[in-house]
Formats: structure tokens, C-alpha cells, sequence
């Protein structure tokens, strides 16, 4: 890059700055190919968002100016946010790097602004709302440092720590909220700072937290600040180790792991050398922008499953393998033969045992309130030779069933996994069933029927909306694989949509 030298009127003093391409951060930014008539209140603002600036210098002559932010923390947040959002002035790009000075020695500089002349151009662009470019694709200040996040094509679980993990790259992350609504996944992400947020949302936003899953779609919320009342698994104050865990003693992970100390990092990450976000260890694990998948290994846990409270005189191994067949492939299923209300559930690997254990945790099945938690035992132990034919029957082996959902590699039914809801997607049904036979199915096993709607280009699947999830639950057990003809059966799943 060309040199660019600044003067006084009388040419005594000179400042001579040889810019290079730089990765090296530093508080002070180069800017280049500004439009020839450019105002220093156009220039503030592009930084204003990110942090105070204390010393600008404008070159018209050379479409360029430099700028110096109050901390270099700001400086990367500003760079890292216009590397992913490039800006424009008057459909003009703007080039924005590092400079190789650590700080701008301009004394006496006829072009450089005196402090209390710059923080007056800084109130004006911030009093006028001007922060953002002439044609309007400049950075808009962020509304809030609280983000509204949502979790799409949830396979694997999220918990708070790894939102912790992934969102504390970008700045202080001081209080977290967890929920679902509308069948997904969703938090509530509170910065210390809103150019935090923002710095966050522009970088993560359609990213991957694993591969080919767990989509982060990011917002900001309208809340200026978020009121935490428990450190739990669903809710975390950051700034405080005092407050209690609620309802949920002692405090458990959302998928059954003990919390680490406050603060720390469930997993350690590893941050990619260039984009500086936590990125797998193996190579290849990037995939093309924008969704690139953030490095979290999902805890190692056993895949059997404690399912307490059921109601003894309706569930059998085989609606538990079926309910929670849609999350994981069940290879047995012991119910306990002196204390039936409890049972055990072999998933295939932990990852399925997790993901089965948020969605099915809390369900009300057959009536009662079912808790799903991570069992202490490797795996189901089959009947000895000794036992009864009552204690055989309460133990199943599941291992070849042909109604594992997910022993294909790569089958698209790891990208339609959701909550349990009221509304089932019903698949595999054959040209000669009709509407009225599907709703009389299932209005005659005693489930009310609300909605029906045939996919309009494939008529092989619906959707059906009943009363209520506890309904949808009931009735995915009792009627899939239900075989509507000589060699179709029908294949129920959760839908997150609604009719």
C-alpha cells in the first residue's frame, strides 16, 4: 500500500504512515476508499457503535482516514464485525484494517480533531441517529444487549453451557434463559455490552453449533436487561453464585450432567486460528459459510435411561420403545418387575439417550407425569434362565427391530426430530387411503381429530392435528406402523408445524 503522509500548514511538522496488509490488532483502524467528499460524521459513524474513538484524521485527498478507538477491543469488534458485513458509503465499499501503528502521534496536525471538538461530531451522529452508511447498509447501533436465540434442526442437545461457551468469545456473557416455545428450542442471551451483542449476532447467526445441525438464528431482543431468579439448567446468573437453584435441588444439567463452577466452560473449546470461534478438532469440520459448525463435543454419558412415574397398568416395553424410538434407536427396554412404574431404556449411544431425555422429560403419558433421567447402569441386563415368565415379559430385546427410525447413515429422519406436539406427520401413506379413512382411524382408537392436511405435491403424508400433546403422544404409540395395506404401514413422527 502506498505511503500517506499528513502535514501542517506550514509544513514543519509531518507524520508519515506506510500501511500494509495487518492481522496484528491494534486500537488504531485504517480506512480506505471513502468517497472523495466524505464528512468526519459519516466516518464516526461506522465506529460509534463499537466504542468511543479519540483521534480521527481524515485524508479526503487519498479517500482514506485513520481512527483511533478508545480500547483495542473495540477496534477488533469493529473489524471482525465489517470482515463478515462489509459497509458502504453512497453504494461506495469501505475497506477497514488495522493499522500497523499501535497509536496516532498527530500533534499539531491541522487534519486531526482535538478531543472536545471529535466528541461533539460523536453527538451529533449519535443525536441524529446517523449510524449508519448513506445508503442505509451501514451498522445500526444495537437496540439491546440481550439476543433472543433459536436452536433450529435440534439433533443434538444444547444446554446454557454450551451457549456459554460459544457467545462468551464475543464478549462478557452475564445472564443466560433457556425455554421452548412454539416446539423449539429458544434462550435469552444478556452481553455486558451491546456491541457485544451485536458483534455476536453478525458473527454466529445461521452458524452451525455441530455439523449439519443445531442452526443458531439469532435476533435482538426487545428486553433491555434480563431478571434471573435461579442458577439451574435453565437459567443462569452469571454475575452471581448466591441465588438458589428453584425447584431443581441439587442443581443437574439439563440432560442429567453436574454443572461445572459457575463460569466455566463445559467443554474445552478450540478456536479456529483465523476466524477465532471454537471449530471441531478434525480436519474438514468446517463447512462453507455461513454455517459453519461451532466446536462443542457433546458430553460421554451412559445411553440407558431411568423413566419414572409411569402408570403401571398401561405401559408396556413396547410403547416406551416406540415413544422413544422417535428420538434414538431403543435396543431394550426393562421394566422394572418390583416397581413397575419405573423402567430402564438401552438407546444406542449417549447422544440419543440426551436428546430422548429433553424432549420426553415432563411428558404426561397414559395420565402421569413421566421424569426421564440418565441411569447409573452400562447397560439393560436380559432375564437370567431363573426368572419368571411375568419378569421375562417386562424385558425386551429391541436390538433388531426393523423400526429403528435412524440405523441408515445419513437418513433424513435425523433432520426431523422435535418435541412431542399436537400436531403428527403422518408418512408412508398409500394412494388409496383417503382423508376420511385416516381421521376415522384414529377417531375410532378414541383421539380427536382437530385439522387434517395432505402435503399438497406428496399426498403420502399429512398432517393431523388432536386435542392435545398428551393425545399426539398416545396415539404416535398406539397407531405407528399401523398397516393401511397389503404392504404399507404408516410411520408417525412429531411435527413442528402447526394447521
Amino acid at each position: 500500500m502506498s505511503s500517506a503522509h499528513l502535514s501542517t500548514v506550514d509544513g514543519t511538522d509531518r507524520l508519515c504512515v506506510s500501511e500494509r496488509a495487518q492481522c496484528v490488532p491494534s486500537r488504531v483502524l485504517h480506512l480506505r476508499q471513502l468517497p472523495a467528499d466524505i464528512s468526519e460524521q459519516e466516518v464516526l459513524a461506522l465506529a460509534l457503535p463499537f466504542g468511543r474513538v479519540t483521534k480521527l484524521i481524515t485524508l479526503r485527498t487519498k479517500n482514506q482516514a485513520f481512527l483511533e478507538m478508545a480500547s483495542e477491543e473495540a477496534a477488533v469488534a469493529m473489524v471482525n464485525y465489517y470482515a463478515s458485513a462489509p459497509p458502504t458509503i453512497r453504494n461506495q465499499p469501505v475497506f477497514i484494517q488495522y493499522s500497523t501503528h499501535r497509536e496516532l502521534k498527530t500533534d499539531n496536525l491541522t487534519n486531526q480533531r482535538a478531543p472536545g471538538a471529535l466528541h461533539a461530531i460523536s453527538a451529533a451522529a449519535v443525536h441524529s441517529g446517523n449510524m449508519s452508511s448513506g445508503d442505509g447498509r451501514g451498522l445500526v447501533p444495537a437496540p439491546s444487549p440481550v439476543l433472543r436465540i433459536i436452536v433450529e434442526n435440534l439433533f443434538y442437545p444444547v444446554t446454557l453451557e454450551v451457549l456459554q461457551q460459544i457467545f462468551s468469545k464475543f464478549g462478557s456473557v452475564l445472564k443466560i434463559i433457556t425455554f421452548t416455545r412454539n416446539n423449539q428450542f429458544q434462550a435469552l442471551l444478556q452481553f455486558s455490552d451491546a456491541v457485544h451483542a451485536q458483534h455476536a449476532k453478525a458473527s454466529l447467526d445461521g452458524q452451525n453449533i455441530y455439523n449439519g445441525c443445531c442452526t443458531l438464528r439469532i435476533d435482538f431482543s426487545k428486553l433491555s436487561a434480563l431478571n434471573v431468579k435461579y442458577n439451574n439448567d435453565k437459567s443462569r446468573d452469571f454475575t452471581r453464585t448466591d441465588l438458589p437453584t428453584g425447584e431443581l435441588e441439587p442443581a443437574t444439567a439439563a440432560f442429567g450432567v453436574a454443572l461445572p463452577p459457575y463460569g466455566a466452560a463445559a467443554f474445552p473449546p478450540t478456536f479456529h486460528q483465523h476466524t477465532g470461534l471454537p471449530v471441531a478438532a478434525v480436519p474438514g469440520s468446517l463447512v462453507s459459510p455461513p454455517r459453519v459448525a461451532l466446536q462443542v463435543a457433546p458430553p460421554a454419558v451412559h445411553s440407558v435411561l431411568l423413566v419414572s412415574n409411569l402408570n403401571p397398568e398401561k405401559v408396556s416395553p413396547h410403547c416406551l420403545f416406540i415413544l422413544f424410538g422417535v428420538y434414538g434407536d431403543v435396543q431394550r427396554v426393562k421394566i422394572l418387575f418390583n416397581k413397575k412404574e419405573n423402567a430402564l431404556v438401552q438407546m444406542s449411544d449417549g447422544t440419543q439417550a440426551q436428546l430422548a431425555m429433553s424432549h420426553l422429560n415432563g411428558q404426561r403419558l397414559h395420565g402421569n407425569v413421566i421424569r426421564v433421567t440418565l441411569s447409573k447402569h452400562p447397560v439393560v441386563q436380559l432375564p437370567r434362565g431363573g426368572a419368571g415368565q411375568e419378569e421375562q415379559a417386562l424385558t425386551q430385546d429391541f436390538s433388531g427391530s426393523t423400526l429403528h427410525r435412524f440405523k441408515k447413515p445419513g437418513s433424513k429422519n435425523f433432520n426431523n426430530i422435535f418435541p412431542p406436539s399436537a400436531t403428527l406427520h403422518l408418512s408412508n401413506i398409500p394412494s388409496s387411503v383417503c382423508e376420511d379413512a385416516l381421521k376415522d382411524l384414529f377417531s375410532s382408537r378414541g383421539f380427536t381429530v382437530k385439522a387434517f392436511k395432505f402435503f399438497q405435491k406428496d399426498r403420502k403424508m399429512a398432517l393431523m392435528q388432536l386435542a392435545s400433546v398428551e393425545e399426539a403422544i398416545e396415539a404416535l404409540i398406539e397407531l405407528h406402523d399401523h398397516q393401511l395395506d397389503h404392504n404399507q404401514h404408516l410411520r408417525v413422527s412429531f411435527s413442528k408445524s402447526t394447521i
